[in-house]
């Protein structure tokens, strides 16, 4: 069987950014390119029913091995990595035996990991520590998940031993987009459960999250010379900043923790003329999150209150709800991989997401789906790692979940 280490080099190594700005699905073709090796890989390994199909979904079955009744089991994770930070050219650095100091990441001079600004590096002293060189992000998110299914695959049917029900396994694109199951077969995938593996640190298990959504704006301003501005120009960065400035500070994510919510500004492109932004909606309690849509569309009618009407323009889109309501009811999911950490030595550690996964959407799909652990830590930047330890420890949740499932 393949060590996960070089799995999980094999896949960082592929540039498999997705693009918001796409409205291709997947919204770039280089997230196949991934895709196309897992199916070879997965071939290689002797699974059946493998498939990819036109909308970049990977999906496999593995049979049952007992004639016990076992509900079909899925294990899912994505292959494209954040648009947040660069993703072309990884070049990691593997730290064997992690002395629990600063890290330099030495693509670029004078960056550092640091333990003061990260305290939760120190957790991982003696450990290999897999990082960034500081010049692109690293992939764990969620390229330690692929990794670890894939890993568990083989060693599955590498030990035929083991008894098993039906297995699923899918690899999805476009999630940091929001878009990771808008094509998604449920019906086709044919399990009665599934895991993400799509977590941060080892131990998080996750059945609740961020409701989301997705705010673009375009200011339009009107230019005119400078010297003859008075009463004439309207500045759309001003304006821009304006809109912003009425949307709480306390209420970014930087100053929230826990089941707070938050306004995220993710991008700004402007001149005096027109400006375009991009914000992030998240709440885990619905009725506060419908609240901060009404305040989102409050401060644009306020802006053209002000500046005349169409100087904002406001476009709102839903991304995905909080799975509690649907994964309670199916409690069972969730005290299995409980079980299944506790077995591997893990202690669970049971928190909200403050994010989103594609077991989120994919639980209002009739697809009860909760989330694992994959083991990074500090995803979508420069400041990215993952310890190895934690990559082989979710691989012993997975079998353990397997086994718990048959027993």
């Amino acid at each position: 069987m393949e060590d996960i280490l070089s799995r999980f080099l094999r896949y960082i190594a592929i540039d498999t950014q997705s693009n918001e700005d796409s409205t291709s699905q997947p919204s770039e073709a280089k997230e196949l390119d991934l895709s196309r090796l897992l199916v070879d890989e997965l071939k290689a390994m002797g699974v059946s029913e493998v498939t990819l199909d036109k909308d970049g979904y990977v999906m496999a079955s593995i049979p049952a091995n007992t004639d016990k009744d076992i509900p079909a089991i899925g294990f899912i994770a994505h292959v494209d990595t954040s648009p947040d930070a660069p993703g072309a050219c990884v070049n990691p650095q593997i730290i064997k035996n992690y002395d629990g100091g600063d890290i330099p990441l030495r693509g670029v001079e004078g960056l550092t990991l640091k333990v003061a600004e990260f305290p939760e590096l120190a957790d991982y002293r003696g450990q290999t520590v897999i990082t960034t060189d500081g010049t692109t992000l690293l992939g764990a998110d969620d390229k330690a998940g692929v990794a670890e299914i894939m890993t568990a695959v083989s060693y599955l049917l590498a030990h035929p031993e083991i008894k098993h029900g039906p297995l699923r396994i899918g690899f999805t694109p476009d999630e940091e987009i929001g878009r990771g199951v808008d094509c998604f077969d449920v019906k086709r995938f044919n399990a009665d459960y599934a895991y993400t593996m799509d977590g941060g640190a080892i131990g998080e298990l996750e059945f609740e999250n961020f409701n989301a959504a997705s705010a673009k704006l375009h200011i339009q301003g009107r230019n005119v010379h400078p010297g003859y501005a008075k009463n004439k120009m309207k500045n759309a960065i001003l304006i821009a900043q304006e809109l912003n400035s009425l949307l709480p500070v306390s209420e970014r994510p930087e100053f929230t923790e826990g089941y707070e919510g938050f306004f995220h500004i993710t991008s700004f492109k402007g001149t005096v003329e027109e400006a375009d932004f991009s914000y992030i909606i998240r709440d885990h309690d619905r009725a506060k999150f419908e609240t901060r849509k009404q305040q989102m569309q409050a401060v644009t009618d306020f802006i053209n209150a002000r500046y005349g009407e169409g100087t904002a323009t406001l476009v709102m889109r839903d991304q995905y709800y909080n799975m509690r309501e649907q994964v309670e009811p199916h409690y069972h999911v969730v005290e299995k991989a409980i079980k299944a950490m506790e077995m591997a030595g893990v202690k669970p550690k049971i928190q909200p997401i403050r994010g989103g996964t594609d077991g989120a959407r994919l639980s209002f799909m009739a697809l009860p789906c909760p989330n694992i652990f994959a083991g990074g830590l500090n995803f979508h930047g420069k400041m990215e790692f993952v310890p190895l330890e934690s990559m082989e420890k979710a691989v012993e949740v997975i079998l353990g979940i397997i086994k718990l499932y048959a027993a």
